[in-house]
């Protein structure tokens, strides 16, 4: 192998500042972070060393530790040339210059690792197959909690066997139990995890899942079956509760997802359990275009989508047809649509029509279906501003991209504008983007529907990191208009060091002064003042070998500090309650207020399941007190049928609030009766709870709520309460603008918060800016983003305004360190706002937490089928949040262990290490916040366009498989056809230097386009079957993939211009030209150019 060195971006004069090994070999690649023009450039070095064979042995990451230290990566191999030990980055006592680093691992102690195990290992079978038998995580005590995996096949009654039917002329199904199936028939995997959890996945002879089962005892498991119909499509989905039953049709309504497609294998009608059907229209481009549930259909209406030709959603609203709700009416619909062509409209550069009091830049729509609209909700606009658009002038002096033709660089390609109408009234919130010449958002204005604006405007660096924001705000376009300027320092690195922020002319204060480890994990953070030398508050971070977060501040020695947090997961007090799977066995902190330690402990059950919380103050003379336990059960799906709370009581001991025993039909709880007769917890309750046809709860009457209305979102519109009403305004996207409370209105505009027209405050970053004090509140808030503890500056100290704590569940202590706090500030409880009615709005839906449920059904239940869709965060409060009420954040990853973790790797890289990737038993991913956007620090907008797109994947209503694969000699990349993605191949990309795709670019690339075949109805080995044609199936699921990569790339993709090679034009007009070759071994070279 030739030694190769592969400069990315500019070499200036073409010297290489890294002194590297002359006798290795070896790839070189720097990135850079500044302008190579300008003195002081800042660059990102990494040397990748290869063993005689080819293989990586050690990776360095030249002077990339905080202290400008290298961090080195070693690589070791067994005697079969497996990589079975995955090891943790090393930082080192100093800097070698890129050169090869003798014994990488002699400076372990002196780093954060300490004495711990810096890595991983798998324990491989010993047959050609190579499957991993054991895993075992970084770790010392983990050492002896791997996770196991076992393969095997199913015995004679294991699993019951469902048939599934469908009759195309009567377009109906059915459902049948046949026995079960034969030994041998069907592959048996199991995992067992690091606390002796099991779940076993059963899959036919065509790799489908036919079953996954968790087990819970000996004698009981969770059960959650998969059934599919003569055409090999999914149509039935029987989850735990229901599977119990002896005939499955006698719950198919409450409880089990149903699924029909029409003869193009496009999904057209499906129920989700608790709610009516639901049907969809697709026009001749398999493009969904129309959408209707049960309220809906009862009017008549549907959500529509128009398209322009190049697949952009142009506009979206309401039509109501003269079709009856229903199968017949659906066909209908969808003959309707069939007759419309390719169904695209087109931009104007007229009004083409008017609704809703919006003139609107595209034909009237008659030629495309549905023919006339009824509401207009929403209005995007691409490659041109409309007109109207308001000028910019200046955003710090960037270059600006313009839509204007003669120019060589335009917006063309870009989203421009979108307009949203509010759903209640027809007034609208219009929203503008402009881009620098590198195709980068560095301005926006949004145009609030009251007539004030809010303009946001960047200066970013040489490469997209925010260097100052400028905000500029009114809620009228006649009130005084107020600025706040951020600033944003950064290391060598590009790690956020500081953050400060001003507002007007008043005097600057510090946000965050960072301070990182030597693994660049955030170690201290200074909080407020205006000077670097008088912070109000240092809060100090710990970690465990894990990178879990372990401490802010120590509650045992608060040492000044208003607040401190300790969270143990192995390592609890009490040992019969450790954790090594990642749920949270205890809890302590602690608080200036009263100065006592107070402790939750946490128990699961073997669905990790969270089945109490008991309270304790370990330093006081009665520990063990249970003043707030709170303890909790569930039936199979997850639905809580008994939850048990405490209070301390007025005579100092733990007095009983809640016995709440609930009722339910299918998944909806019909009553909920508390049994104590007290009322410090939930009402004595056991009124009947009523439902719409979307599952949606029409009132609360143990609460005296009588009547909830909701909107097309299924957001409440009106809720009345003890005679009171409150009223909701929402954009057309599900953003609330606007609460009516009696006669307090409050309106939410771009942060900004008032009250009754006055500005009440606005949020920062970690707290806000109380407007009528005029001062900046921080908020100490835990790792589930429930605010603490919020405190400002007081004189020459600090005042605490308000001290919050919480029961597992959510609901707030009470009888303790009561201070008034700011009423007009109600965000508590993972940072949601609290309404009058006690729940919380999270956005997509309200929460309970008095009951520890939704009382709506979760928009994406059908990435959660094995529990019920009213469940909160799928029962662990403690680990998990839900951000916004639509699911702990499917995209389903299998393969080998070694190439999962690498697919993980590249995926966290991707979105600049904001998020990290969890992969379950079944292979489900979730994304992760790593806790770096609650820094202040911000993505790029490359590495936001990777997460949008690839969180829109895992959050779609489409199952996406990939088969994880590494150096397949029949995979290039990926395949369309078979859906493998090679992980070794997508890492060539960066190691290939700059301009062309990157790593994240193939990534996403791949992932959309297999998320687009699944749009399509398509599955593995599938070719031609929407159009007729491979080629016309593949580019329709391909051009969208496309400019998905564009965006994460940083440049646009222009295939096969020359000779089979694909060129990338960036914003600046630099051409790269890219071309693969492949390996003997299966891999591939990628070789990039530019081109004068």
């Amino acid at each position: 192998m030739k030694k190769l060195i592969i400069p990315i971006g500019i070499l200036i004069g073409g010297t290489v500042q890294a002194q590297l090994s002359n006798t290795e070999n070896y790839v070189y690649s720097k990135t850079y972070l500044s302008d190579p023009t300008l003195a002081n450039v800042r660059s990102s070095e990494t040397v990748q060393y290869f063993d005689g064979l080819g293989r990586p042995k050690q990776i360095v990451n030249v002077k990339a530790s905080p202290l400008g230290r290298d961090i080195v990566t070693p690589i070791k191999y067994d005697q079969f040339g497996r990589q079975v030990q995955d090891y943790l980055p090393v930082p080192q006592g100093g800097t070698l210059n890129g050169a090869i680093t003798p014994d990488p691992l002699s400076n372990v102690s002196s780093t954060p690792y300490g004495s711990e195990k810096i890595y991983s290992e798998k324990i491989l079978e010993n047959s050609p197959l190579d499957r991993i038998q054991q895993q075992v995580q970084v770790g010392t005590a983990w050492s002896t909690k791997p996770v196991q995996f076992g393969y095997d096949a199913n015995a004679d009654g294991d699993v019951k066997k469902y048939i599934a039917t469908f009759n195309y002329t009567t377009f109906t199904s059915s459902l049948t139990l046949s026995g079960s199936y034969g030994t041998g028939q069907l592959y048996k995997n199991t995992v067992t995890d690091e606390d002796g959890n099991q779940t076993i996945e059963f899959k036919n002879g065509q790799g489908q899942v036919v079953l996954v089962r968790k087990v819970i005892s000996a004698s009981e498991n969770a059960d959650t079956y998969y059934v599919y119909n003569d055409y090999n499509q999914l149509a039935y989905v029987i989850p735990p509760k229901a599977s119990a039953a002896t005939d499955p049709n006698t719950v198919l309504n409450d409880l089990c997802y149903q699924y029909k497609y029409d003869g193009r294998s496009r999904l057209v009608e499906k129920k989700i359990p608790g709610k009516g059907w639901e049907y969809m229209v697709y026009d001749k481009q398999d493009r969904l275009i129309m959408t209707q549930d049960a309220v809906m259909g009862a009017l008549k209406q549907w959500l529509f989508t128009k398209y322009d030709q190049f697949g952009r959603t142009a506009y979206t609203g309401i039509y109501t047809s003269s079709q009856t709700y229903g199968t017949a009416g659906r066909g209908a619909e969808q003959t309707l649509a069939d007759a419309k062509g390719s169904n695209n409209v087109t931009r104007s550069s007229t009004v083409g029509f008017t609704n809703s009091g919006m003139g609107v830049y595209y034909d009237s729509g008659s030629a495309s279906y549905p023919g006339s609209v009824t509401t207009l909700l929403t209005v995007n606009y691409y490659d041109t501003y409309p007109q109207g658009s308001p000028g910019v002038t200046n955003v710090f002096a960037q270059p600006l991209l313009t839509d204007n033709p003669a120019n060589a660089q335009t917006t063309k390609g870009l989203l421009t504008a979108s307009y949203i109408k509010n759903i209640e009234d027809d007034r609208w919130t219009r929203n503008f983007v402009w881009y620098d010449t590198k195709g980068r958002t560095f301005g926006s204005r949004s145009n609030n529907y009251l007539g004030g604006y809010t303009v946001v405007n960047n200066k970013l660096d040489f490469t997209g990191v925010i260097l100052q924001t400028n905000t500029y705000h009114r809620r009228l376009g006649t009130d005084p208009e107020k600025i706040i300027v951020e600033k944003f320092t950064y290391d060598s690195q590009n790690r956020l060091l500081t953050h400060t922020h001003q507002i007007g002319s008043n005097p600057v204060e510090y946000l965050a002064q960072n301070k990182y480890n030597e693994i660049s994990q955030l170690e201290s953070k200074k909080v407020g003042g205006t000077t670097v030398s008088s912070p109000l508050q240092q809060i100090d971070y710990k970690y465990n070998i894990r990178g879990w977060m372990t401490q802010i501040n120590d509650p045992a020695a608060l040492n000044g500090k208003l607040f401190g947090y300790e969270i143990r997961y192995q390592n609890s007090v009490n040992s019969s309650y450790r954790k090594f799977n990642g749920n949270i066995s205890e809890v302590d902190w602690k608080t200036s207020m009263d100065d006592i330690l107070k402790r939750y402990i946490y128990a699961y059950d073997p669905l990790n399941r969270l089945t109490a919380g008991y309270y304790q103050e370990p330093t006081s003379s009665v520990p063990i007190n249970h003043f707030y336990n709170e303890e909790i059960a569930y039936d199979s799906n997850g639905n809580i049928t008994r939850l048990q709370r405490n209070m301390k009581g007025s005579n100092n001991t733990p007095e009983y609030i809640d016995n709440i025993y609930y009722t339910y039909s299918g998944n909806r709880l019909i009553s909920a009766s508390d049994l104590t007769q007290n009322f410090n917890g939930y009402p004595t309750g056991g009124k009947q709870i009523d439902y719409d046809e979307n599952g949606n709860m029409i009132n609360h009457k143990d609460k005296d709520i009588s009547e909830i209305k909701y909107n097309y979102l299924n957001l409440p519109g009106k809720i009345t309460q003890n005679s009171k009403v409150t009223d909701y305004i929402y954009r057309a996207d599900g953003v609330k603008v606007r609460k009516v409370f009696g006669t307090e209105t409050t309106d939410y505009l771009d942060g900004f918060q008032y009250i009754d027209s006055i500005l009440k405050f606005f949020p920062t970053a970690g707290g806000y800016f109380n407007v009528e004090t005029g001062k900046y509140v921080y908020n100490y808030t835990d790792h589930l983003g429930n605010v603490r503890l919020s405190y400002a500056k007081n004189g020459a100290g600090t005042e605490i305004i308000e001290e919050s704590n919480y029961y597992p569940f959510g609901l707030k202590h009470e009888g303790y360190n009561v201070l008034t706090g700011n009423p007009a500030y109600k965000y508590k409880y993972n940072g949601k706002e609290l309404q009058e009615t006690g729940m919380y709005d999270y956005g997509a839906r309200f929460y309970m937490p008095e009951l520890g449920r939704w009382g709506v059904i979760d928009p994406l239940a059908e990435q959660y089928r094995r529990w019920s869709p009213y469940a909160y965060t799928v029962n662990n409060p403690i680990r998990f949040i839900d951000p916004d009420g639509r699911g702990v954040t499917d995209i389903i990853i299998t393969g080998s262990a070694t190439a999962i973790e690498k697919y993980k790797n590249e995926v966290s890289k991707g979105t600049g290490g904001f998020y990290s990737v969890n992969i379950d038993s079944s292979g489900k991913i979730s994304l992760v916040s790593t806790g770096m956007a609650s820094l202040g620090i911000e993505m790029t907008s490359e590495q936001k366009a990777f997460y949008q797109e690839y969180s829109a994947v895992v959050n779609s209503s489409e199952v996406v498989k990939q088969e994880v694969v590494e150096n397949d000699v029949n995979t290039i990349v990926d395949s369309w056809v078979t859906n493998k993605i090679d992980i070794a191949d997508i890492a060539e990309f960066d190691k290939a230097g700059s301009g062309g795709a990157t790593s994240a670019g193939a990534l996403i690339h791949s992932t959309v386009e297999q998320h687009e075949k699944a749009k399509l109805g398509l599955k593995s080995g599938d070719l031609g079957k929407i159009s007729g044609s491979t080629a016309v199936d593949y580019e329709a699921s391909h051009n969208v993939a496309k400019t998905a990569e564009n965006k994460a790339n940083g440049n646009t993709r222009m295939e096969n211009t020359t000779g089979g090679a694909d060129r990338f034009i960036d914003s600046k007009n630099n051409v790269t030209e890219q071309t693969l070759t492949t390996t003997a071994t299966g891999g591939i070279n990628v070789n990039k150019k530019p081109i004068p």
